[in-house]
């Protein structure tokens, strides 16, 4: 089971579309990557090549 992380400020902004956008110090915190290839990764994943980058 995952350990679920509250969210704070600084852990997201809205896009202009509407949609929450969780930022890097969110990313962070949670611990891990989720593979959904998220704008603000702190890991290096990239969805198009299904590998991260060093």
């Amino acid at each position: 089971m995952k350990k679920i992380i509250p969210v704070e400020e600084g852990d997201y902004y809205l896009t202009p579309e509407g949609y929450r956008c969780f930022t890097e110090q969110y990313h962070l915190k949670r611990g891990y990557c989720c593979e959904s290839g998220c704008r603000h990764c702190p890991y290096g994943y990239s969805k198009k090549t299904n590998s991260y980058k060093k």
